[in-house]
């Protein structure tokens, strides 16, 4: 895939940019195509990764404050800066939401969001000082539009949208740019590392119904979009002086439908998704 970018107004200004989940999937593409382009980028993952080409890998684990402050720390130390935090770790566990453990509840959230807001809270004195700095919050079209069976993920991403909203208002008077990308399905390792719920799949009431939708949600996101295209947006939000607030991105009928989602009756949202994942 072709992308120009010659027409964004930060092309030429290379950026400290720090991108969480960047050991495969939607984080890894986006990092290496902002590393390409010439800015300095660090990726992080769980485990101990090695550099991939130029993206330099730092160990972290999102739910840890002191290893966030760790790897935050060794960037500044390397450059005095990170002018843009990418958050886009996350999980999914598939599930129904009457099921759910304490256990897997707390591992989706504090990963898909608190994790998220430790990453905000470790940067945002830095960039509060310099007066300065972009943080895009990654959040799904399942933050726009609940998911069955996928509810404590809709939840932790509903979590990232209301939060980035009033982030935005509180950081406006230290010019500090506050973005949310929307993803829809995209064809990356997600599907396959997904946990599932091994209660619900064996619910009598829930059971065939969860299998039934997980087929067909497995189904979309194999069949999905280019992950080129989400970096793509990345790159644009990331060298933009003034990005948009909201970027939604992903198959054109899902972006179609979760923008026009608030014009149109509650009944007929429930209807449409009741009907698309086969829940009779």
């Amino acid at each position: 895939m072709n992308m120009n970018f010659s027409s964004y107004d930060m092309k030429n200004q290379q950026q400290i940019i720090l991108i969480t989940g960047a050991s495969s999937g939607l984080g890894k593409i986006s990092a290496q195509m902002l590393a390409k382009r010439g800015h300095i980028v660090y990726g992080t993952s769980r485990k101990q990764t090695e550099n991939q080409g130029d993206v330099r890998m730092l160990t972290v684990d999102v739910t840890d404050k002191s290893s966030i402050e760790q790897a935050v720390n060794h960037i500044y130390s390397e450059h005095g800066r990170i002018d843009v935090l990418i958050n886009n770790a996350g999980m999914g566990i598939g599930g129904a939401l009457e099921l759910a453990t304490p256990e897997e509840i707390s591992q989706q959230m504090d990963t898909n969001f608190m994790g998220v807001v430790k990453m905000c809270n470790a940067v945002l004195p830095y960039m509060r000082k310099a007066r300065q700095g972009k943080i895009i919050n990654l959040s799904s079209i399942a933050g726009v539009m609940a998911v069955p069976y996928q509810g404590f993920y809709s939840a932790s991403k509903f979590a990232i949208e209301g939060y980035s909203e009033a982030l935005a208002l509180e950081t406006y008077p230290f010019h500090i740019k506050i973005c949310l990308v929307e993803p829809g399905d995209f064809a990356t390792g997600f599907t396959a590392s997904r946990k599932i719920s091994a209660d619900t799949l064996n619910s009598s009431d829930y059971g065939s119904s969860f299998a039934r939708t997980l087929a067909i949600i497995e189904e979309a996101e194999n069949q999905g979009s280019d992950p080129i295209l989400l970096g793509a947006s990345i790159c644009r939000i990331v060298e933009k002086k003034n990005p948009p607030f909201r970027t939604l991105v992903g198959p054109w009928g899902q972006v179609l439908f979760a923008r026009f989602k608030g014009f149109l009756p509650a009944k007929l949202i429930q209807f449409v998704l009741r009907d698309f994942y086969k829940i009779k």
